[in-house]
């Protein structure tokens, strides 16, 4: 497993509740670009229409030595999830008010491009400085070791 691409981000802003792994539809240009990690998921999450995943705001760049149509990076691209999974996680996010988002993006071994995606729940203010203190004591306590 070759990670490409990490929200490090989704970590600190969000309590993450389950974890699940999605394939992605490519096009030829697009997967190429993933394999040179020519892609940041930072800002993207996943969203449902007509009972079908879709990634949203995932930027991969165009591969440069593509001769054919440039998509645009932006577009949004189709997860590929089981029924059950896909309707479990409309259910969640509906009744239980919970945040679908992208944690990493890697390629497995036989060189395909999945995603690593999670149910989460927004930290409040108070979390997210426990957890500032938290790491600085561990920071601190290592540099005196």
């Amino acid at each position: 497993m070759k990670v490409i691409s990490k929200n490090r981000k989704a970590y600190f802003n969000y309590e993450i509740l389950d974890r699940y792994e999605a394939g992605l539809v490519l096009t030829g240009a697009e997967i190429k670009a993933i394999r040179n990690a020519n892609v940041n998921i930072q800002d993207s999450y996943i969203s449902f229409l007509k009972n079908q995943a879709y990634i949203i705001n995932m930027n991969v760049t165009n591969y440069q030595f593509s001769n054919s149509y440039q998509d645009d990076p932006l577009r949004k691209r189709k997860l590929l999830l089981h029924k059950k999974e896909i309707l479990k996680l409309q259910h969640e996010q509906k009744t239980k008010g919970l945040v679908i988002i992208v944690l990493t993006l890697y390629l497995n071994q036989k060189q395909k491009a999945k995603l690593e995606i999670a149910t989460a729940r927004s930290k409040k203010l108070h979390d997210k400085r426990q957890a500032i203190k938290t790491r600085q004591l561990k920071r601190e306590i290592k540099d005196k070791y």
